[in-house]
Formats: structure tokens, sequence, C-alpha cells
């Protein structure tokens, strides 16, 4: 089998209410860039994102997932999957790693791709008009893959009956009445660095964010939030699109855990938090049983009822309570939030 998928790949990449009025670009701490329009980008970000195809291998269909990484001034990282995208087919570790450059402007401009697998070989491929193009040793054109454009299958999920909503910004409402220092942009859009008045304990949460597109940053600088739950537990908000995937990024549960998937999608695409958290218990003031936290990511289970044993740092809480508010971190980037509602169960 691990043949077949490394000539399946070769085949691909070888063969193949305040309202704050900001400006829709503004500069990250890094003086770089920082988009949070998707309508207003730069030559890279049509290039960047996820493709998807099949190619025959062997006698065998394979799905092949592709993600495309703009890291500023016309230079791009690529992963390639054998089996599908992450969280859609794609079985770790295997895959193809690669670099890009874009070439000319315009509709005439192409990005041309040069990888190596996890056996050293190398591959080429490029991108030339919203498709990603791979092609044999000869030159020939094998495979065309689409832009895929996923969205979270809990995208606009309505609150449910005994659900509080924290804020809407999805057109109907753009008060902050529920909310501490809420600001809105002038897109209607929930601001970062926000925090509920009330607090709450066990409660499954719902929070629809939107990573901005800052191609020249990286790591912590790009793109850089967290969902606190009870003000004590971040689940990381980053662009981590395209990255392993660790506790410190998208995902990630900050240094307590690891997501089973990197289910980030592209920056400036609309993404789901979809959070079970069950409090920490005391008896008095002795803490019995630590906090758990279930999350689904773009609607895939990335944590299943982990334990948290303390507080990650930035938070509003410096310890542990049985109650405490959300708190949606500002780092400095703008970072956009809507339809975030809280169902509590205790």
């Amino acid at each position: 089998m691990q043949r077949f998928i490394q000539f399946a790949l070769s085949a691909v990449l070888l063969v193949g209410l305040s309202v704050a009025r900001l400006p829709v670009v503004i500069a990250a701490p890094s003086d770089n860039p920082a988009y949070a329009d998707p309508t207003k980008t730069d030559a890279d970000f049509p290039f960047q994102g996820e493709y998807s195809g099949t190619i025959t291998a062997q006698g065998q269909p394979m799905p092949i997932g592709v993600q495309v990484i703009a890291l500023g001034d016309g230079k791009f990282d690529v992963v390639a999957y054998p089996g599908g995208l992450p969280g859609d087919g794609w079985t770790p570790p295997n895959k193809v790693k690669g670099t890009g450059v874009r070439e000319g402007e315009g509709d005439a401009a192409v990005v041309k791709i040069k990888a190596v697998d996890w056996e050293g070989n190398s591959h080429l491929a490029e991108i030339r008009k919203g498709e990603f193009i791979t092609f044999a040793e000869s030159g020939r054109e094998v495979g065309r893959f689409a832009k895929a454009n996923r969205s979270s299958t809990t995208l606009g999920e309505k609150p449910p009956q005994g659900a509080i909503v924290i804020y809407d910004g999805t057109g109907s409402s753009t008060d902050t009445s529920k909310l501490a220092d809420g600001r809105v942009s002038e897109d209607g859009l929930l601001m970062e660095g926000v925090t509920t008045k009330d607090s709450f304990g066990d409660a499954r949460w719902h929070i629809e964010f939107r990573l901005p597109y800052q191609p020249k940053d990286r790591g912590q600088g790009r793109g850089n939030s967290g969902a606190y739950l009870m003000g004590s537990y971040e689940t990381q908000m980053l662009d981590s699109f395209g990255l392993e995937g660790k506790d410190n990024e998208c995902g990630g549960i900050y240094q307590a855990a690891a997501p089973f998937v990197n289910m980030c999608l592209p920056p400036l695409a609309w993404q789901t938090y979809d959070i079970d958290v069950t409090a920490p218990r005391f008896e008095g003031e002795k803490k019995v049983a630590n906090a758990r936290m279930t999350v689904r990511h773009n609607g895939t289970v990335i944590h299943n009822n982990v334990e948290v044993p303390g507080i990650t740092p930035g938070g509003p809480l410096k310890q542990e309570a049985a109650k405490g508010p959300l708190y949606l971190q500002n780092h400095g980037n703008p970072v956009r939030y809507r339809n975030i509602w809280v169902l509590p169960k205790s």
C-alpha cells in the first residue's frame, strides 16, 4: 500500500453598539500587511488555498489533496496529501512538501512548483487560472485539480432552544451588550479583545471566526487570537493553514493538547469552533477534577473529552474557578467573529 500511495502521489506532483471604523488593510505588529477583507488582498491571494482531485494510478483511483500557502512577494509553500485533504481522506504521516514561485501578472500569472516526497523524489507542478496542474516527467499534462473551497459543516448553525446569543453579526444584529469592550468593524463583524459580561460553567459553545490574510508574517504573528473558555482554557486561533497541527497552532488547546488533525482552512475563510466544556469540580477550595473539553473544528472532532490540567496563560482569570467568561484574545491581528452562542448545561 505504501508503494502504491507513493506512486500515486508521484503521479500528482511529478506526473503532475459601538462601531469602530477601521481600514480594510491594516498593519500587523510587524508592519506587514494584514488583510481583513477577502475582496481586497494581493496578487498571491487567488493562488493560495486548497485543491483536490482524483488520479488513476496502477488502474486504481487515488484522491489527492493539495494546500498552497502564500508567503508574500510571489512565494508559496505547497503540501500534497495522498488520500485527500486533512479530515477528508488523508492518513498521516506521508505527504509531499514543496515551494512555488509566481511568474507573470494578472491572468497570465503562473505559480511554478518544485516538491520533494518522503522518499526524496523530486516533483513538478504549476497553478494556472485557478487549477493545480500536474505533468508527466516528459512534460505531458496528466491532471487538473480545481479549488476545493471547503466550508465547515456547522457554519451558520442556529442557536438551539435555551441558548444565549453572545453576538450575531450575520446581518440581523450587531448588539454587543453581552460583551465588555465590544467593538464592531464597519462590515458588522465582532473584533478581537472582548469578554462576556456573564460567566459560564458546563456549556456548549459555537463560535465562527475569520483569520486575516497576513502572507509575510510567520508563527504566532500570523492571524493570532484565541477563545478562552471559562476565562481559563484557550483553544488557539492562528493561521496554521498547511502546518503540522501543534498545541500552539489553530485547534490546539494551548500547552495542553495538539489537535488530532489540522483542520485549519485558508485565511479569510469562515471557520467554526463547536466546543463542549466541562468545568473543573471543587470541594470547597480544593479542585477534585480537572476541566475537560471536546472540540470540533470546522465540524471535525479534533479533541475528544480531553482533560485540561490547568489554566493557559493570557486569559482574564489567574486561577481556575467553577465558572468564567468567554474571552476572545487580542493579539494585535484583525481576527473577526460572528454567530457566537452558548448553551449552558449547569
